[in-house]
This record gives C-alpha cells, structure tokens and sequence, in this order.
C-alpha cells in the first residue's frame, strides 16, 4: 500500500477553501499531482502565474489549426497524425465516400469523436448510424468502415495496448453524468444484411503500428447474431449532464467521459457558470505536474481562450502552470455571461507527448505570447 504525505494546513494570507474567495489583489494556482485526482495545494500569487515575458526552448504551450489540414484521407490508417506515445497515437481524419476496405486496429482500443458530419459505420457487430458530436468506442481488432454522402472530420484517439473504460463516478452513482443506458450498440438490421455478399474485400489491420492486409473472396461483415458485453459503443456528447456547482468550480477531473490506464478523456459541454460571487467562474491556474493536456475544440465560444475556433488544437505539456488568457480571465469575473456553450474534449495523458511532423505544418506560432500583457 502507498499512501500520499498528508498535512493540509494553511500560511500566509490564503483561503481555506479553494476556488472561493481569493485574497484581494491575488490569482490562485493550484498545484496538483495525479491530474486532479491526488493532492494539491493552491498558492495565491501577487502575479498571473501565466504572465511570461519570454519563451525559450521546447516545453511551451502551442496550437494547432486542423482545419486548414483540408486533404481527404481514403483510409482512417492514412489520417494526419497529431500526437503520439507509448499509450496513444491520436489523428484527424477527414473523408468522404464509401470506404473500399476494411480496417483493424490490432494495438489497441480506437475512439472515434465526430468533429464534423456523420454517416454508416459496418463492423464486426452490424450498422449503426454517426452523426456530429458521436463518440463511437471500437474495442480492439474490431473490422469496421464508414460510409458518408457528405464530408467528415475524425478525431482518432487510439489507447495503444490497453482499453478504453468508464470512470468511477463515486458518490454520485453509476447514473450521474451519463446513464450506461445512453449507450448505443451496432444492430444486425436491414441496412447491414443488405451490404453482405460475396464481393471480395480486404482488410487492412495495424500491428505495432505497421500495416498488413488480408483478403478475403467475400465480405467477412457477415455475422447472423452476437450475444455479450464486449462491442462497439457510441455516445453523443449531447448525451452528457454535467455535475455542477453553482458555489465551487468543478475541476476537469469531474467531466471525465472514458479512461485509459495512462490517460483519461473528458469532455466540457454547455454548463450554467458559477453564480455565487465569490466563486471563480472560469478554469483556474494550475500547475498538473503529471499530466500533459489536449484540448480540442468542437463548436462553441471558448470562455477561457482568446482567437480559438472549433477544429483547433491547444497543447500544454506538464511543467509549466497554464489557465485562461487575461480577457478571458477578467469578463468571466464580472460574470457577464451566465453560461457556457462550449463543447470541447480534453485528452490527459500521464505520459509525455510527441508532437508529430504533420501537426507541425498548422501550428499557430504566436500562441506561447497569447498571455503577454498588451501595452
């Protein structure tokens, strides 16, 4: 058994309780180990923690625009790759049209997150519909292919050697945020029996991130019936009631959707915003000394960035603190909005990322000076 030093206690001039009531003049950064989960301690700073001058080297926090990665991709094997570690490979696939071939992920559990439009998906298990919004979970080594009349935007989160769960909800109960029952399946229904035959067809599979194909001289999406509790699910992230307070800003850790061994997945959704006065009303600084953070942004006004559109990409790797942009930080303090209408997915991971060569091609370079004070 392993156990955290603890010793909550309070020096200087500090709040006893987080988030409430910051000492005049002050901005709290909470110091955290575990990505939320473990201890913390929140310092108040005469200072904005994120009040740099100036940058030098690797570690910084940068965006990305995925939107000006326009090329169509035939195969989610071929997606643009964006970053990568011995846990995780993530991508975007764009793609329109009836894919030729089938494809399987044999490194691991694939989450599919519809950015843009939607479409049929035929796997292993039978058909079931996308749409905008849709998380659609594929256990590992499942064959699948999608189908769409009208161009999609993918983003491809891969739990490399492991598989995608649910996490625990605590003294909420299993019901909170979202029911298990909200959970889709693929049916065996008329659109699946109508694409078997005898049409032959390759499937390519992804092994230690390397591709071999089989081909087969007919369909092999051609199950009759299934029975038990491994299978493709999908949720819509309109699908998720947030836990709220109106008195406490939750931290991430409370709008987590799937989880991994070495990262976690949560997803921020519109949210009435804090009205207790003495509230912050807006992500604080933080200091996640464990955790490398992705945020992509799907749709909505981002109330902690500045110049942030749906399809960009926010990466602020662990060992700097990082929080809202200064214009942000002041309107979400005068509580001239009364909600959210955001809708964005944070990966965490535990792991250091790799930022790959084609998300380099998009990056927005002036994003690390975003916190500068403008004279």
């Amino acid at each position: 058994m392993k156990n955290w030093i603890g010793f909550p206690r309070v020096e200087g001039v500090a709040t006893r309780q987080a988030h409430v009531a910051l000492p005049p003049g002050t901005y709290e950064r909470e110091v955290g180990r575990e990505g939320f989960f473990g201890p913390a301690t929140q310092i108040h700073h005469t200072h904005p923690p994120t009040a740099w001058e100036s940058w030098e080297g690797d570690l910084r926090p940068r965006a990305f625009d995925t939107v000006k990665a326009a090329e169509m991709q035939a195969s989610p094997f071929d997606a643009y790759r964006l970053f990568g570690n011995g846990a995780t490979q993530v991508r975007f696939w764009r793609f329109k049209g009836k894919m030729d071939h089938l494809v399987r992920n044999a490194d691991g559990d694939e989450l599919l997150f519809f950015h843009q439009g939607g479409g049929h998906l035929y796997c292993d298990y039978g058909h079931m519909e996308v749409h905008e919004g849709d998380y659609v979970i594929l256990p590992r080594s499942t064959a699948w292919r999608l189908e769409s009349d009208t161009p999609v935007g993918v983003l491809m989160i891969e739990a490399t050697n492991d598989a995608y769960q649910l996490p625990y909800k605590g003294l909420v109960g299993n019901h909170a945020i979202f029911d298990e029952a909200m959970l889709e399946a693929p049916r065996i229904d008329d659109a699946f029996n109508a694409q078997k035959g005898e049409q032959r067809t390759t499937i390519r599979i992804k092994r230690n991130d390397r591709l071999s194909a089989v081909t087969f001289p007919f369909n092999p999406l051609d199950a009759v019936g299934w029975h038990g509790n491994l299978a493709p699910v999908r949720l819509n992230w309109r699908d998720i009631r947030p836990l709220m307070s109106h008195r406490y800003h939750l931290p991430p850790s409370a709008h987590c959707t799937w989880v991994s061994s070495r990262f976690i997945i949560c997803t921020f959704v519109p949210r009435p915003i804090e009205s207790d006065p003495e509230a912050l009303k807006l992500p604080y600084y933080h200091s996640n000394d464990d955790y490398d953070e992705v945020l992509f942004y799907h749709r909505g006004q981002f109330f902690s960035r500045d110049n942030i559109h749906p399809g960009m990409i926010t990466y602020h790797p662990a060992g700097f603190p990082h929080g809202p942009h200064p214009k942000a930080f002041e309107v979400a303090q005068k509580y001239e909005r009364k909600e959210t209408d955001e809708v964005a997915v944070m990966l965490d991971t535990r792991d250091p990322l790799t930022v790959l060569g084609d998300l380099e091609k998009v990056e927005w370079a002036g994003y690390v000076d975003s916190w500068k004070a403008k004279p």
